[in-house]
């Protein structure tokens, strides 16, 4: 990270203008009258010429770079040294075919139920701080997407590349509610939560989500749960053999009593989104409602720049006066 570590010496700069159109207004040279015939203005400057109008920017440029100097212009790296155990929180994400369902809009553009959710899930993910964080995705089956770990930027990456139905079509609640547990498991943790996002109904799956909750409520685990989409017909984009892509409007089934009773169960709360800005508000109120205090030591290493200002402030400086004195000496 760049900084200046004293500021406010750089508005001295702002007082350079000032000087230099004083100073040339003092030092302005009397005119000579001369005669049509020499047209003065049309021989060429030589090089000395023009060098001899370009000195003055010499010493002024060399007070620029010398009151940069003054300011201290440093380059280095912050360093954070997290010494809480935070919150273990698990993501688990509905990769249901009906995900692709068209019901919302994101920048003036429709998009996917996926598309949506991959937006706020990584807003959320990048708010948190010390919590480690891991992912289970679902459809017909469920799996662990991602063990819980610190490293937000791989939580990002990995949820931009999540696929519709990658999982399977279906929607298996309860073996998801199940693997997020047994990640939760993997490192303790004073607070244990489980965040899952479905739009669907669980019609898949060895685990009942009842029977799921009542072992997460059993564990201490606490699940906010989140109904995704439009209730009754969305629309889907489909290529037909013969017409080519086109829009559809289906079913979409979803169970909100039993994310109702999860929640409940489970001490944690049941939400609704059928756009992206009812989503977003979800998703920073769990950001708000499971806060952790983080110890952290801060500390930096700053290497000094000043010397790149100097150095060439000192060579501009030597060469005005030389040629001042020298070759571009003027006699009134």
């Amino acid at each position: 990270m760049f900084r200046f570590a004293s500021p406010w010496f750089l508005l001295l700069l702002a007082a350079l203008p000032l000087v230099f159109f004083l100073r040339t207004r003092r030092h302005n040279l009397p005119h000579v009258m001369v005669s049509h015939g020499a047209l003065p203005g049309l021989q060429p400057k030589s090089f000395v010429m023009m060098l001899s109008a370009m000195l003055p920017l010499f010493k002024y440029l060399a007070l620029a770079l010398m009151i940069v100097a003054l300011a201290r212009p440093q380059w280095g790296t912050r360093k954070m040294n997290i010494t809480t155990e935070g919150i273990n929180i698990v993501l688990a994400l509905d990769l249901s075919e009906s995900m692709a369902a068209l019901d919302f809009k994101r920048d003036g553009k429709i998009v996917t139920r996926l598309d949506a959710v991959k937006g706020v899930v990584n807003d959320f993910i990048m708010k948190r701080e010390g919590d480690r964080i891991g992912m289970v995705v679902f459809g017909s089956q469920a799996f662990t997407q991602l063990p819980l770990t610190r490293d937000y930027n791989t939580i990002s990456f990995v949820l931009d590349r999540l696929k519709i139905g990658a999982a399977g079509p279906s929607t298996a609640i309860g073996d998801a509610l199940g693997i997020a547990f047994k990640r939760l498991l993997d490192i303790e943790s004073k607070s244990n939560i489980i965040i899952l996002l479905t739009d669907g109904r669980s019609n898949s799956g060895k685990l009942n989500p009842k029977a799921a909750a009542d072992i997460a409520a059993t564990g201490g685990v606490k699940v906010y749960t989140i109904g995704v989409g439009s209730r009754g017909k969305a629309p889907f984009l489909v290529n037909d053999p013969l017409l080519g892509q086109r829009y559809v409007y289906q079913q979409v089934d979803m169970d909100h009593d039993t994310l109702k009773n999860i929640a409940q169960k489970t001490g944690g709360m049941f939400f609704a989104a059928e756009n992206i800005n009812e989503l977003e508000q979800i998703y920073q109120s769990i950001d708000r409602l499971e806060k952790t205090k983080v110890e952290v030591d801060a500390w930096a290493e700053y290497n000094e720049l000043y010397p790149w200002c100097i150095i060439p402030a000192m060579v501009l400086l030597g060469a005005y006066i030389i040629l001042f004195n020298t070759r571009l000496m003027r006699i009134p």
